[in-house]
């Protein structure tokens, strides 16, 4: 009974790669898991997908792998308006490999209460809150650096990794404000220097 208080409910349904990535969510929250069992989604799967983001609503929350991005973009153009939820990739990473199932609870939970919705299609399609620009200023992009800092950045956002492109699209489909924006790098900096 002490760990179901620890457990906050999270409402929406969460979706998830394989069994294991499940058993970590249970541990972490009371939540309804969808388990995809690897990257073919077939479209009775796409199908509950729509209804439940109608319904309860859905968080995805893949593996910080090239694989796991795939999968959540792949459900991103068949079912908008899911929300996404990213565990650091250090804190998802153990001998046995990297996965959401070597994170810990504690990551999991985190990661699943500050996931974010998308900005409304009609928004997110004129939303341009972020520029290549600011990527460059925050040095983000075109320095030795880039790739590093879009990693801890990601992470602080809870938006995850990307490349150049990809971080940019996050930054304005995924609504990060820019008080957020600015908090972060200042966080970015102060871990740095």
């Amino acid at each position: 009974m002490n760990e179901d208080v620890k457990r906050p409910i999270i409402h929406e349904i969460v979706v998830v790669e394989g069994i294991h990535d499940k058993q970590v969510v249970d541990v972490a929250v009371k939540a309804d898991v969808l388990v995809l069992g690897g990257d073919r989604i077939g479209q009775r799967t796409m199908d509950v997908l729509r209804r439940a983001v109608r319904t309860r609503g859905v968080i995805v929350l893949t593996d910080p792998d090239g694989a796991g991005e795939r999968i959540r973009r792949r459900i991103d153009r068949a079912v908008p308006g899911c929300s996404h939820a990213h565990v650091p990739r250090r804190q998802a990473v153990s001998r046995q490999g990297l996965g959401v199932e070597h994170a810990d609870a504690t990551a999991v939970r985190e990661a699943l209460l500050r996931a974010r919705g998308q900005v409304a299609p009609t928004q997110s399609e004129n939303r341009v809150e972020f520029t290549q620009e600011d990527l460059l200023s925050a040095r983000l992009l075109a320095c030795p650096e880039a790739s590093v800092r879009r990693m801890a950045l990601g992470d602080q956002l809870g938006i995850g990794y990307g490349n150049a492109k990809a971080f940019l699209n996050k930054l304005n489909t995924l609504g990060v404000t820019r008080e957020e924006w600015r908090q972060a790098l200042e966080r970015l900096e102060r871990d740095d220097g």
